[in-house]
């Protein structure tokens, strides 16, 4: 584990914390967290989330909302091999 996802880890429990311990908040809290110590620590990549993908955060530190998944746009077919419209 990298020095910065340390600080990130003990960031985001400090958030937790305070917080009062809530649960299922865990991706926000890293988030936050990791928005926090990049504005500290402004040239260095993006921290990692705890899913492993780059963490997406505005610049006061707070979670930006995700994309939703898009939605696949194909036809369904119909019994017999025709496409439904």
């Amino acid at each position: 584990m990298s020095d910065r996802e340390q600080r990130i880890r003990e960031r985001a429990y400090e958030i937790w914390e305070r917080e009062g311990r809530p649960q299922g908040r865990e991706a926000e809290h890293w988030a936050r967290a990791a928005g926090e110590i990049a504005a500290e620590t402004e040239g260095e990549p993006e921290a990692v989330s705890a899913a492993g993908s780059e963490a997406k955060t505005r610049s006061d530190g707070t979670a930006a909302p995700e994309k939703p998944a898009r939605r696949s746009r194909a036809v369904p077919k119909r019994e017999g091999g025709e496409k439904r419209r």
